[in-house]
């Protein structure tokens, strides 16, 4: 019986505490992202009419970055409730076989997607605009991406900078720049 309860402790401890779950393709599910046939001129339509911006997160199976995004960075309230709340997120797997259709109307797996975004290692976050041109692919249309794993505060600065389009010429502050002065208010605990 010791044995028993020993094993389901551990078993307790080994499955995430946030909301996050494995699926059946050995990604990570976020209660924030969407299940969509993956037509993303579709999933640009919902998301423009839920006032929210669309993201893909491209992902693979024992992706170690991805695994530590999830359970260090999306597990933080703070950031869940702020992707939750502004995005409509779509995963996407590098390697994955379920047919998409790109912005440009291409049909395609995810893998060639991918291959064609010029996406090398997951985490790949890719950022995308309300309005696309009709022949453009995700990848030409995209405001910014964010290659690889980033700890709590670059995450929140890029998903914010994005949200408040600062990429805009118009708004004068780039990524860099953006994410220096948020730094500093924050040490200086000054974060509103």
């Amino acid at each position: 019986m010791k044995t028993w309860i020993a094993a389901a402790f551990a078993a307790a401890l080994a499955l995430p505490a946030w909301g996050a779950q494995m699926g059946d393709d050995g990604l990570y599910k976020e209660p924030w992202m969407r299940d969509t046939f993956k037509d993303l001129r579709e999933d640009l339509a919902e998301a423009n009419a839920e006032g929210k911006r669309l993201v893909l997160f491209v992902e693979q199976r024992g992706c170690v970055y991805c695994h530590k995004m999830h359970e260090e960075v999306f597990s933080d309230p703070e950031v869940s409730d702020y992707i939750g709340e502004n995005y409509f997120v779509v995963q996407i797997n590098l390697h994955g076989d379920t047919e998409i259709t790109d912005l440009d109307g291409e049909s395609l797996s995810e893998k060639a997607a991918t291959q064609k975004w010029r996406v090398l290692f997951t985490p790949n976050i890719i950022f995308l605009p309300e309005e696309v041109p009709e022949d453009t692919s995700a990848i030409e249309a995209s405001v910014a991406v964010m290659p690889g794993a980033f700890a709590k505060g670059t995450t929140i600065d890029m998903f914010t900078w994005v949200n408040e389009k600062r990429y805009l010429l118009d708004n004068g502050e780039d990524f860099q720049r953006y994410h220096a002065r948020r730094i500093r208010e924050r040490d200086d605990g000054n974060t509103d």
